[in-house]
């Protein structure tokens, strides 16, 4: 491939990666064509990205950015994954297709986030973390949960004292009847 093409390749891969922050590396080879228009539909039905290229493309196409870690020491062929609503919901459904019978070749070789390189491992452990959503309801419940036991103990002993004083004013009512 001569240095024009290699060059037209990594532009067009940098101007597809733009943006991206948070990127995983799977493995794809030895899948049959069939196993990979299945993986990569299942992929596009929740909005993430697949795409195969040469090791050496993708550092020349993300040399600079916070992805180029990625890349580091790889070799060969590799798979980029990207999109999903965050990078725990990337490596939650990598992992859910590393596991799938269907897709016995498919598996994570690393990733990108923050800028800091994953190793496979690493990508697994980072899919059994709680989602964003997940976060945000944990750390509204977290911010919530003192206001409501101070109301409640606020309105308990006056709550019981309104009812100390119905019951009173129902058995004085039952005393004049």
């Amino acid at each position: 491939m001569s240095k024009y093409v290699k060059d037209l390749i990594a532009k067009d891969l940098q101007s597809r990666l733009d943006g991206v922050e948070d990127a995983l590396l799977v493995n794809v080879i030895g899948l049959t064509a069939n196993a990979t228009n299945r993986l990569r539909s299942e992929l596009e039905s929740k909005d993430i990205n697949l795409l195969v290229i040469k090791n050496s493309l993708a550092r020349r196409a993300t040399a600079g950015s916070s992805l180029a870690p990625m890349f580091d020491g790889l070799a060969g062929t590799s798979a980029i994954c990207w999109g999903g609503e965050d990078i725990v919901h990337l490596a939650k459904e990598v992992a859910r297709l590393v596991d799938n019978s269907d897709f016995e070749a498919f598996k994570a070789r690393g990733g990108v986030m923050d800028g800091e390189a994953l190793s496979a491992a690493e990508v697994i452990a980072v899919s059994r973390w709680p989602s964003r959503t997940e976060q945000l309801s944990i750390l509204v419940g977290q911010i919530l949960g003192p206001g409501a036991t101070l109301a409640a103990q606020l309105i308990g002993p006056g709550g019981a004292l309104a009812s100390q004083i119905k019951q009173k004013s129902e058995g004085e009512a039952a005393l004049e009847e």
